[in-house]
């Protein structure tokens, strides 16, 4: 087989190159997806919340518009411990368009679990804010700082650790103050859930899901990622190329493999004169596609881990998603490539079995 694939090194190598770029970029969006998939799951903790509310039918959870009183409501309720609405301003911050400005109200459970490493919590009235340590660290920030949040300047009371991503490379206004500032009055963009003791997870989600029409109710990060119009899209993207790296990296086998097989036709006929099953004559080619797409594979997942990354860049999400390589991540990239080395030696095998062995041997 080896030696076969040896004597066309040329074609063997172009179609490998090619299955390479295919099963490279789905293992590159694969790996976007998981960070972003990581990344919603955040989204939906905020505070860490045991579920995030949000209006229901937005393209973006970021989109979502609530009124403030739902949280109140939320808290009637005998299966929820806590609700804290939260208003999410994007781009607020010119220096680092990626940082997320959150209104909260200093009583919230989302402030009150807020450990501070600098200056003091609390509330921080209408010129003050508290900066989360990532952010603190990469604008250079500390109590007494200023920073500046949709043109208007305000004074840093405290700098804060969470453990949760999006807070740590935010900030926090008072919950009033941002509604100004955003000019939503008594609206918010989620409210955080903290359920109550002994309640299950998915019966409180059920059952909230029936109680508030009009809303998403989230809490896995399958559910976050599917909220998003952007994690939708990276799904279709994985599924048309994987798609069309079936289609042409098969074709590409194909064509690879018939050539093969008709410049070895009497090659192929000797074996079965001296005893070969057909069977096996079908075997050996089948496996030479299959070692081409192998070969092929795992280059691609090579370049896939390195272009996870410049895709990322590209995208211009690298400050709030991290590309994720994973096993299965790799285990898909690889059963591909086996994929597309099999329907491509299919039809190669099944030709190299055709032909009379004494017709092929005899005629010259």
């Amino acid at each position: 087989m080896f030696t076969n694939l040896a004597r066309r090194k040329a074609r063997a190598a172009a179609t490998a190159l090619g299955i390479a770029l295919g099963v490279a970029t789905i293992v590159a969006l694969l790996s976007v997806g998981s960070g972003l998939k990581r990344t919603a799951a955040e989204l939906v903790h905020l505070g860490q919340a045991d579920l995030g509310i949000f209006q229901s039918g937005v393209s973006d959870p970021t989109a979502s518009v609530l009124p403030t009183s739902l949280a109140t409501r939320l808290e009637k309720r005998p299966d929820v411990d806590e609700a804290t609405p939260l208003l999410l301003i994007v781009e607020g911050v010119k220096q680092e368009p990626a940082a997320v400005v959150f209104g909260a109200d200093p009583k919230g459970f989302f402030r009150r679990r807020l450990v501070m490493s600098a200056g003091r919590g609390g509330p921080a009235g209408a010129t003050g804010i508290l900066v989360g340590d990532r952010l603190a660290r990469e604008l250079g920030l500390r109590p007494g700082s200023t920073l500046q949040v949709k043109r208007k300047r305000f004074t840093v009371n405290g700098i804060y650790h969470s453990g949760i991503f999006f807070e740590d490379t935010g900030a926090i206004l008072d919950l009033a103050t941002a509604q100004r500032l955003a000019h939503r009055g008594a609206e918010a963009t989620t409210i955080a859930v903290a359920l109550a003791d002994n309640v299950r997870h998915d019966t409180a989600e059920k059952a909230l899901k029936r109680a508030l029409p009009g809303t998403q109710i989230i809490g896995t990060a399958d559910e976050a990622s599917r909220a998003g119009a952007n994690g939708q899209l990276v799904r279709n993207v994985v599924t048309i190329i994987a798609a069309l790296a079936l289609i042409v990296g098969g074709l590409g086998v194909t064509n690879t493999m018939a050539m093969a097989v008709l410049e070895r036709r009497r090659e192929l006929a000797l074996l079965s004169a001296i005893g070969w099953q057909r069977l096996r004559v079908a075997l050996l080619v089948l496996a030479e596609g299959v070692a081409v797409s192998l070969l092929g594979a795992g280059f691609g997942l090579l370049l896939g881990v390195v272009g996870a990354g410049l895709l990322n860049d590209a995208l211009d999400v690298s400050a709030v998603v991290t590309p994720k390589v994973t096993p299965w991540t790799i285990g898909q990239g690889l059963l591909i490539g086996v994929a597309i080395g099999v329907l491509g030696g299919l039809y190669p095998a099944w030709r190299g079995t055709r032909g009379s062995a004494t017709e092929l041997l005899g005629g010259a």
